[in-house]
């Protein structure tokens, strides 16, 4: 669907919902400064989406979570806001499947970070009243002195399927060679307060991960990268606060979560796994219970997300007031009204009658 050159300036809810087998939308250099959360709702089957040259400031990675075939995003030419608002966005565009998603787009505010391109800006750097708190959750680098603890501290299992048990063995970190044919591990009731990236890369016939009781508070983006085939994975007892962006993506195959007995913290930050959670529908969890804020605590995660969403208003630009919206239908701002796209129709034939006396 061609759509660019035109003055389109918002896309409202549910505007292409009638186009179900969509796979192209072209809407470059438009005037686009606001796309609702569910404005590409019904696109299952679009796999390129072109937004460069409007003027998006920020856009919520919800926006995109309808299009689970998108392989192209075109996001460049806009004038992005690089604060808290875009963090999910940017996350998003950084995991490592999304390569052809957000290239070259910039950030044109705050000063301090214009220029800098959305695919490889630190997304700590977007908030920095966060920095503190993130900074204590980015795992030290391991001193090279140090002996790695290493897969014959465990007990193998051949029967009745290969496990690696290393339950309570005093671990502070996963260990290394593992057995690339092992199908089940336990790593349970140690002390690994951190996954790095690519954990698990080797074993990808994975089918069983016990983490448990470890006080794990960190896990890398692509802690979990490799284990296409995992059923299960059990993070029950530990101090994790939220997942960051693109922790499961590997994860086509889970059945099962257990997440119970962790410090979910109700923030923005927890909205990923809800959303993960509602795309993979047939998957079990429990759980997931608010530990904070204080208003929050006892609360579902789920209940808390909705919540959430309902406080959130939906067509506000960016520093826009009420009174500016209203104004909208006077006629001295007539040559403002949203323009938005709909389905083509033949034109209506007017017709003027003249009454004679």
């Amino acid at each position: 669907m061609l759509l660019a050159r035109n003055k389109i300036r918002i896309l409202r809810d549910n505007t292409f919902v009638q186009f179900e087998k969509l796979k192209s939308l072209d809407l470059q250099q438009n005037d686009i400064r606001v796309i609702e959360e569910h404005a590409f709702s019904g696109l299952n089957k679009l796999t390129t989406l072109l937004l460069q040259h409007n003027r998006l400031q920020v856009l919520k990675e919800q926006v995109l979570i309808a299009l689970p075939q998108l392989r192209y995003l075109r996001i460049y030419d806009n004038p992005w806001s690089c604060k808290c608002e875009l963090d999910s966005l940017v996350r998003m565009l950084q995991v490592p499947s999304n390569r052809n998603l957000g290239n070259y787009a910039q950030c044109a505010e705050p000063a301090n970070l214009k220029g800098r391109y959305l695919k490889k800006i630190k997304p700590e750097l977007l908030c920095p009243e966060l920095e503190v708190n993130i900074t204590e959750q980015i795992p030290e680098p391991v001193s090279a002195a140090k002996k790695e603890p290493d897969s014959t501290t465990c007990h193998t299992y051949m029967f009745p399927k290969p496990l690696l048990d290393c339950h309570s063995r005093d671990l502070k970190n996963v260990p290394a060679n593992i057995p690339p044919d092992v199908a089940r591990i336990d790593l349970s009731s140690n002390s690994i307060k951190q996954l790095r990236a690519k954990e698990f890369v080797a074993v990808k016939d994975l089918k069983m991960l016990n983490l448990s009781s470890n006080n794990l508070d960190y896990i890398d983006t692509t802690a979990f990268s490799g284990l296409l085939y995992l059923r299960e994975l059990d993070l029950s007892n530990n101090s994790l606060q939220y997942f960051q962006y693109g922790v499961l993506e590997d994860l086509y195959f889970v059945q099962k979560l257990v997440l119970g007995n962790n410090p979910w913290k109700c923030d923005y930050n927890i909205h990923y796994l809800i959303y993960w959670l509602q795309h993979h529908y047939s998957v079990e969890y429990s759980g997931l219970i608010c530990s904070s804020p204080v208003e929050f605590k006892g609360w579902l995660v789920e209940d808390y997300v909705k919540t959430y969403n309902g406080d959130c208003p939906k067509d506000k630009l960016p520093g826009q007031t009420d009174n500016l919206q209203e104004t909208n239908a006077d006629a001295d701002d007539e040559e403002e009204t949203d323009i938005q796209p709909s389905p083509i129709r033949g034109r209506e034939r007017t017709i003027k009658i003249i009454r004679l006396s």
